[in-house]
């Protein structure tokens, strides 16, 4: 398996030529490039030490207000969709439990992620996947400020989709795969 430091390029890569190369989210670019992103890269973990994962980084976010989000990383667990839809439905009910509901929420990316409402090969998942299972832990005030800030948040779901539907599918696979080589 990669590297600590081999699975976060990756994800840095992903993040500056995907994410932020094609503006799936108008908000990275900034962070990126100011260094305010946590990269922790977690292995050899059960859904109990990655929810415990999950509130350790709640509190280094709250340590640390220099640091707006986090891309919490498993490159070895939660391959399997559904286990990773398990785990992302576990972290949100601990947040509420651990009090966190309105400080942060999770926004959600996996190597095979595919919305409810589409084909699980339509080009459109890939706006929501990524070289590995990640929980991106956001400050919803935070968001809520670069929302505010947007022309057209609204518009962001469907301008992502129609630069996939231009992309096509074969560049997405493409790149994804070539962070692997």
């Amino acid at each position: 398996m990669f590297s600590d430091e081999r699975v976060i390029d990756q994800c840095k890569q992903w993040l500056e030529k995907i994410i932020i190369g094609l503006n799936f989210c108008p908000f990275a670019k900034k962070e990126f490039v100011n260094n305010t992103i946590a990269y922790p890269v977690l292995r050899n973990v059960d859904f109990e030490s990655a929810l415990q994962g999950l509130i350790e980084q709640c509190e280094y976010l709250t340590e640390h207000p220099e640091i707006s989000t986090s891309l919490i990383i498993f490159p070895e667990e939660f391959s399997y969709f559904e286990d990773y839809l398990y785990l992302v439905s576990l972290a949100e009910k601990l947040l509420i439990k651990q009090g966190y509901e309105g400080i942060y929420q999770i926004a959600t990316f996996h190597p095979d992620y595919y919305f409810a409402d589409v084909d699980e090969d339509d080009v459109s998942n890939y706006t929501n996947r990524s070289p590995f299972p990640i929980l991106h832990l956001l400050r919803e005030d935070s968001l809520a400020r670069a929302i505010n800030a947007h022309p057209d948040p609204e518009g962001i779901p469907d301008k992502n989709i129609e630069v996939c539907d231009h992309k096509g599918i074969e560049f997405f696979k493409q790149f994804l795969v070539s962070l692997r080589s």
